[in-house]
């Protein structure tokens, strides 16, 4: 005779209940995930070609950012309009002509001019970035003040300068 009265059980001790009694039902579905899981996993197992596989897509380090190269351009001692009309705005101009370039986004503060040239999906990054230079190093003379030199960003995707900041 049961000395566990099944009106006042848990959940909890109804599932370990089942587990206790079922023995080969428990054993059928764990060997059931573990097969699945056999069909999934992101690995390159040699199971030969009887069991189907599907697997699913992993990446270490997913690229959550968009495709942007930054352009940093430093003129010491100057108010951000200053900044934004003789640098950020004739060097965004510039930058748009690019093939490629999705959105064009520039911040201009104290002395200091940063603008982010936004890509599309299917634009490869070190391609962008080799466009973004060519086109920096071919600027025609005089469209910036004399002593000004932009610079291309760090080769770093938005995710690293998440992480930098932290």
């Amino acid at each position: 005779m049961s000395t566990h009265n099944t009106e006042h059980r848990s959940l909890l001790d109804s599932l370990i209940w089942f587990c206790l009694q079922k023995k080969l039902a428990v054993t059928l579905i764990t060997v059931a995930f573990i097969a699945w899981g056999v069909m999934v996993a992101p690995f390159d197992w040699s199971l030969g070609g009887f069991v189907p596989r599907d697997l699913v897509p992993v990446d270490a380090i997913p690229d959550i950012g968009e495709n942007q190269q930054i352009v940093f351009t430093e003129w010491m001692g100057r108010s951000p309009q200053d900044v934004e009309d003789q640098i950020s705005y004739p060097l965004t101009v510039s930058l748009l002509g690019i093939p490629g370039v999705k959105t064009i986004r520039s911040y201009s503060m104290f002395g200091f001019s940063t603008i982010y040239v936004i890509f599309k999906e299917d634009v490869e990054f070190y391609w962008s970035r080799t466009r973004v230079l060519e086109k920096l190093n071919s600027l025609p003379a005089g469209m910036l003040p004399p002593d000004v030199k932009p610079a291309l960003g760090p080769d770093a995707t938005a995710m690293g300068q998440i992480f930098v900041s932290l």
